[in-house]
């Protein structure tokens, strides 16, 4: 008979003192921001971000399925699992001492986890893990904020803020791509949303009898396509960039001095394609992959 999670989980044998020292007020603690496609993951020193991340989605229907018990061993199991694949690496936040000289000594303890969602199945997995703080709007010191707006959103707007200077404008380039905008005061201004690039090439593949299924091109398409594929990448890409480059100008008006950030899976081909249709535009963004993670940080110093 196959055993379950639970009679495959050991607990991994950990004194008080290693987890006091690791896990003490301002010490290491890990963030996980859950996506529309992806687990995002963030490892802090403190205030510190040292390491970022990314994972799968969990199969919440197979998670559905355990027990309690087995479900938070499960989630145990699965942060020291991603902890120890970047362990490896030589972080500087681990203590100079002999007791931290093995490369798995952070997935011996367990961490506390600062968790901001949008995928409502993956929160409601996470809310089991044992020690867990989840984020909300009401927390981010930013007004005008409505209840229906993305944490994700939010929280990547107060991160890019904080760390660039307001007003700020925050273009995410996810399976969604979407605009935020907040003033010199921290106020939404406010935002919009469309479809990302690979959403809107999947879903012409997905959802036409004759279309095909493409991938985004390494540069900017030609634009007058003589073959299918490469009038999907032309319409796709030549549209989303003319829209981010209207969002960026007319925000420019609004907010001369305004900082114009880009985070997001797709933020290295987007500037691309903007730097070579519109350079004058592309040059006025700053990348901020990490925005999310400077957002976590401002919140998560107690927890």
């Amino acid at each position: 008979m196959e055993k379950s999670i639970a009679d495959n989980f050991r607990p991994q044998d950990c004194t008080e003192n290693l987890t006091s020292e690791l896990t003490g007020k301002g010490v290491i603690k890990i963030a996980l921001a859950i996506g529309n496609s992806r687990l995002h993951w963030g490892l802090f020193a403190g205030k510190t971000l040292e390491k970022t991340w990314d994972t799968e989605h969990l199969k919440a229907d197979a998670v559905s399925r355990l027990s309690e018990a087995q479900k938070i061993e499960y989630l145990v199991q699965t942060v020291r699992k991603s902890i120890e694949e970047i362990s490896s690496q030589n972080l500087r936040c681990l203590p100079a001492t002999p007791a931290f000289s093995s490369p798995h000594t952070l997935s011996l303890v367990l961490l506390p986890l600062v968790l901001a969602s949008v995928v409502p199945q993956q929160t409601a997995i996470w809310q089991s893990y044992p020690d867990v703080r989840i984020i909300t709007l009401d927390q981010l010191p930013i007004g005008g904020l409505y209840p229906t707006l993305g944490i994700d959103r939010a929280l990547a707007l107060l991160g890019a803020g904080n760390q660039l200077g307001w007003p700020v404008l925050l273009i995410d380039a996810g399976t969604a791509l979407t605009f935020t905008g907040a003033d010199v005061n921290r106020y939404l201004v406010g935002g919009a949303i469309l479809p990302g690039l690979g959403l809107q090439l999947s879903s012409l593949g997905k959802k036409t009898a004759a279309l095909p299924l493409i991938s985004l091109p390494e540069n900017l398409p030609h634009r007058w396509a003589t073959d299918t594929a490469g009038a999907i990448q032309s319409g796709v890409v030549y549209a989303t960039v003319a829209g981010v480059r209207d969002f960026i100008e007319d925000w420019r008006c609004l907010f001369p001095n305004s900082k114009i950030a880009l985070t997001g899976g797709d933020r290295t081909l987007l500037l691309q394609y903007l730097a070579s249709a519109f350079p004058d535009t592309a040059s006025a963004v700053i990348v901020a992959p990490e925005a999310i993670f400077w957002g976590i940080s401002l919140l998560s110093v107690d927890c």
